[in-house]
């Protein structure tokens, strides 16, 4: 899979996350569920937008561990048996 493709769903994967996170809180405080779900996904979505333009800014350039970063992931190193 492309650099970019996995970016893009990515962005989706936080957009969901993100939205779902605030189905019980629009519930309970009477908020229109779609418009809570679109906002709370918007906001998720722009931070990791913002993350990816700042990492690139830094030396033109993503790498995967910029894009792990960005996404709260992290490098996975081999564990050492010894």
């Amino acid at each position: 899979m492309s650099k970019v493709n996995n970016i893009l769903l990515r962005i989706l994967a936080v957009f969901g996350a993100s939205g779902l996170g605030v189905i019980g809180a629009g519930a309970i405080a009477g908020v229109n569920l779609p418009k809570a779900i679109f906002m709370a996904g918007i906001g998720g979505v722009a931070k990791v937008v913002e993350g990816l333009a700042s990492a690139f800014l830094d030396d033109g350039k993503l790498d995967d561990s910029e894009i792990a970063a960005v996404f709260g992931g992290r490098n996975k190193q081999p564990k050492n048996t010894d």
